[in-house]
């Protein structure tokens, strides 16, 4: 909640939607033939544009949940392919680089699709993952070298990461946009079904297709090589099916009525929402902090905890992980059920005490738990599924409801990309604290994340999110106007003629 009065009865709301809804910028009454054609076509699109809109999210995040999980079981094929050349330094500059890419991805995507509309930040993360993915898929080092490969794939994972960093602010928040003007009162539910379940489902998906193509290309007597590039190579499909849907959508109405594309007050903006932004932002980095080396390292983890050996290792491994996996997704289908019930701030707070308890269980009792795999990877299972079922669920839709439409996109990208710092620094931390303190001391630290993050959840989080986003949008516009800004609020274009028209016909 910000600083500034949200009931302030010194602004004219019902003034300020009319000027929202007819601004100073539009079109004149008379349209040219060439613009009454352009018209229809927009009307036309404007029709299912919400609905294409939601589902090319959820389709576009599953490949951003590949992408995100698909390094766990590579870690493992490495590992038996390059042996002692492989080093855990190695590993995590791998793992790490998806990451770093990700990090300018959604600050500088967040930027674009806050000025320029959701579309445009769409197409460039779409360009990012597909150039990427290729780039990954045909790595190679001159003359053989092995860190020339290491190189290779390093940049094309970085690259990857900065569409898959872009689809979060794109993508999530034209998902909530669109779910406002379809879906207003199940907005919560399924922005996570189209958000957090389809990236966690990545997991899932990552470690079937490994087994898959493991399988068909000969079991044991697989050439790994083979497999981990074929792999990469169909993880192009999810963004590329889904791209010429996306180039079908308009901009929302949220976006083409209050968009700010020109003159953006930052000071401003940082004044009224300081204290959203340091919830969204911290629970987020402890959120990632915990839960992606905890993901990309578990393959490992679990790798050194199977009895097996060589190409039979990948196998287990691989099975393993998908049980792993799918343990984590009843916290999705949870949150969803109950986000409405008791509130996201709530729901965020249950997830964090999960970490606490499971963390505590795990670490505490680590050395017995090793020696029985299913109970280890069941517990682990629950932890992940517990951050899901919080901030898992939460933090993307909290980003999405407590911002204004004109900054959303820019917010949001900054909450996820420190999110993802905390998942630089977990990876980077993650070995050292494993060689120094004992594997044992990764769960209790998660434990101790998960009190932090209660006490940043209860005291940051808004617990009044849940209404029409247009509400959130009015109270902003409200502040900025008794601040003496005097820019513009709408979009200027083509689409602006979309409300105009539905303005007149009302």
């Amino acid at each position: 909640m910000s600083d500034f009065p949200r009931d302030s009865a010194s602004i004219d709301s019902s003034k300020k939607l009319d000027e929202l809804e007819h601004p100073a910028h539009s079109q004149p009454a008379n349209l040219a033939p060439v613009e009454q054609r352009e018209l229809e076509r927009l009307l036309k699109k404007d029709r299912f544009s919400s609905l294409f809109t939601v589902t090319c999210a959820g389709v576009a995040l599953i490949s951003d949940g590949l992408q995100n999980n698909i390094m766990t079981l590579t870690n493992v094929i490495f590992g038996q392919l390059y042996g002692k050349a492989y080093t855990s330094a190695y590993s995590t500059q791998l793992s790490n680089s998806l990451t770093v890419g990700t990090i300018l991805g959604q600050f500088g995507v967040g930027i674009v699709c806050d000025i320029f509309g959701r579309k445009a930040g769409i197409v460039i993360s779409t360009f990012a993952i597909v150039a990427g993915i290729i780039l990954v898929t045909a790595s190679h080092g001159a003359h053989g070298s092995f860190t020339g490969f290491i190189w290779c794939f390093t940049i094309g994972r970085g690259l990857t990461g900065i569409g898959v960093g872009g689809e979060y602010p794109s993508s999530s928040t034209s998902a909530a946009e669109a779910a406002n003007e379809r879906m207003l009162k199940s907005r919560g539910p399924v922005f996570i079904m189209v958000t957090n379940f389809v990236l966690s489902f990545g997991g899932i998906f990552a470690c079937s297709l490994y087994l898959i193509v493991f399988e068909a290309a000969g079991g044991l007597n697989a050439n790994l090589s083979t497999v981990w590039r074929t792999v990469f190579g169909i993880s192009i499909v999810p963004p590329l099916l889904v791209f010429i849907f996306r180039m079908r959508m308009v901009s929302s109405k949220l976006y083409r009525k209050g968009a700010i594309q020109k003159g953006v007050p930052p000071l401003l903006t940082i004044k009224y929402y300081w204290k959203s932004l340091i919830g969204t932002a911290v629970a987020w980095f402890l959120y990632d902090f915990v839960t992606f080396p905890n993901g990309v390292f578990s393959g490992t983890i679990i790798a050194h905890l199977v009895k097996a050996e060589g190409k039979e290792l990948v196998r287990k491994t691989a099975e393993w992980q998908l049980l792993l996996g799918a343990l984590a997704l009843p916290g999705c289908f949870v949150g969803a059920a109950i986000v409405n019930r008791i509130g996201r701030r709530n729901l965020m707070c249950c997830g964090f005490a999960g970490y606490l308890v499971i963390g505590l269980i795990v670490g505490c009792a680590y050395d017995k738990l090793i020696n029985v795999v299913p109970a280890f990877v069941v517990l682990y299972g629950l932890m992940q599924s517990f951050g899901n079922l919080g901030p898992g669920n939460s933090l993307g839709l909290v980003s999405a409801e407590s911002y204004a439409t004109a900054v959303r996109g820019t917010l949001y990208g900054f909450s996820a990309c420190i999110g993802k710092v905390g998942a630089v620094v977990g990876t980077q931390t993650f070995t050292p604290i494993k060689n120094n303190l004992g594997q044992r001391w990764t769960f209790i630290i998660a434990a101790i994340c998960g009190i932090v993050g209660l006490i940043v959840s209860f005291f940051f989080i808004r617990n009044d999110l849940g209404g029409d986003l247009a509400e959130e949008d009015t109270r902003f516009a409200a502040y900025l106007e008794a601040q003496g800004w005097e820019g513009h609020i709408g979009i200027v274009g083509k689409e602006a003629l979309i409300d105009r028209e539905q303005g007149e016909k009302r």
